[in-house]
C-alpha cells in the first residue's frame, strides 16, 4: 500500500475539507460503536514518568487472538487528546486486529492538568520517551511500535531518535502528518483560513485558563496576553516558562527537519499530503533521512484527514493496520 493509492471522492478533495471532516463531531456520531467498543475495554493508568512527572493513559487489550500482536502507543496532535476522533478510530481497527493499545495523553491534554505543576511545551520529550520506558516495563509483549498524529507525529520521530540512547525496546513508529519545521508552521497557521487559528486558540486559551484555576499561586497570563495571537502567547510562554530565552530557540528545540532523522536507526514511516494546509510540504522534500525511514506523500488529504468518500472513514486507518501487518509478520 502507498500513499498514491488514497483517491478520494472528488467532492472530498479540498484540503480544507478534509482537514475539517477529520474532526468532526459527525465522524464521532457514525462510528459511536466503535469508539464504545474500544473504550468499554479501556483501563485507565497514570505512568511515573521520571523526575515526579506523571501522565494519564488508557490500556485496551485485545481479545481477538490468543495472544497480541504487540502493543500500540497512540499519541495525539497538539491540544488534541485520547479522545480525539483519529486516536478513537485507530485504536478500534488495531484492537480489532490483534493489537493491545494504548493511548497516551500528553501533559495538560484532555483533563490531566492536574497532574503536573508546570505548564505543557512542545519540547517536554524526556516524560514522553519516560512513558514509553514504563509501559515497555509494564507490558512486554513485543513488538513496541508508537503512532503519532501531527505533534504527535514529532514526538513519535523524536521518541524513535532517542530509544536507542534511553534503552527503550521500540520496533516501528509511524508518523501521520507530523509537525516538521515548526517556524513553517507557524507561518502557514498564520495564512491559512481564518478557522485554523480560531480553532487552535480557543482549545489553548481553555487549556491555559483550566492551568491557572487549578495552580493559581504559580505565575500564568493575564486576560490581555490570552487575547494574543499565537505566536504572540507562544513567545510569552516561551519567556515566562521556559529557558530557551527566545521564540526561535524553542521552535527550534522540537524541529525535525533538514538532517535531524538522519541518524534514526528505528524503522519508520511518515505519511503526509502535499495538500496539507498546516504542515508545509516542502519541508518533508527538503528532510535528509536515514535508510530505515519511509516517506509516503500522497497528493491530496489534507492535514490528517485521508475521508476516502462519505462513509467518511479514513484511509489512514488501512495504511497503519497494513504497515503494522508488515512488523507483526
Amino acid at each position: 500500500m502507498r500513499a498514491t493509492d488514497f483517491r478520494p471522492h472528488r467532492l472530498l478533495r479540498n484540503a480544507h475539507l478534509q482537514s475539517v471532516l477529520a474532526s468532526s463531531g459527525m465522524r464521532r456520531w457514525l462510528f459511536r460503536g466503535r469508539r464504545q467498543a474500544l473504550e468499554a475495554e479501556s483501563s485507565e493508568l497514570i505512568l511515573d514518568c521520571g523526575d515526579g512527572v506523571r501522565l494519564q493513559g488508557f490500556h485496551s487489550a485485545q481479545h481477538v487472538r490468543a495472544a497480541a500482536r504487540g502493543l500500540v502507543v497512540l499519541l495525539h496532535g497538539w491540544e488534541g487528546s485520547v479522545q480525539s476522533s483519529y486516536l478513537l478510530h485507530t485504536g478500534a481497527r488495531l484492537l480489532s486486529e490483534g493489537w493491545d493499545v494504548f493511548r497516551l495523553n500528553f501533559r495538560d491534554h484532555g483533563q490531566t492538568h492536574h497532574l503536573n505543576p508546570e505548564m505543557f511545551h512542545s519540547c517536554r520529550l524526556d516524560e514522553v520517551v519516560g512513558a514509553l520506558q514504563e509501559l515497555a516495563r509494564r507490558f512486554p509483549a513485543r513488538p513496541l511500535a508508537v503512532v503519532g498524529f501531527s505533534l504527535g507525529g514529532n514526538f513519535a520521530l523524536r521518541v524513535a531518535l532517542r530509544a536507542p540512547a534511553a534503552g527503550l525496546p521500540l520496533s516501528y513508529a509511524l508518523a501521520v502528518c507530523p509537525a516538521v519545521h515548526p517556524p513553517s508552521i507557524l507561518d502557514a497557521i498564520e495564512n491559512a483560513p481564518w478557522f485554523y487559528h480560531a480553532y487552535f486558540m480557543r482549545k489553548w486559551r481553555e487549556s491555559l485558563r483550566r492551568k491557572q484555576r487549578l495552580f493559581p499561586d504559580a505565575a500564568r497570563f493575564s486576560a490581555a496576553e490570552l487575547g494574543t495571537s499565537m505566536r504572540e502567547l507562544t513567545a510569552t510562554m516561551v519567556a515566562r516558562h521556559t529557558d530557551f530565552g527566545s521564540l526561535d530557540a524553542y521552535l527550534d528545540g522540537y524541529s525535525i527537519a533538514g538532517d535531524r532523522l538522519a541518524d534514526l536507526a528505528v524503522p519508520a514511516t511518515i505519511l503526509t499530503a502535499s495538500d496539507d494546509p498546516i504542515i508545509p510540504v516542502h519541508g518533508f522534500h527538503q528532510m535528509k533521512l536515514s535508510s530505515c525511514t519511509e516517506l509516503e506523500i500522497a497528493p491530496s488529504g489534507g492535514h490528517c484527514g485521508f475521508i476516502r468518500d462519505f462513509s467518511l472513514r479514513s484511509w489512514t486507518e488501512d495504511f497503519i493496520a497494513d504497515r503494522l501487518g508488515r512488523l507483526a509478520a
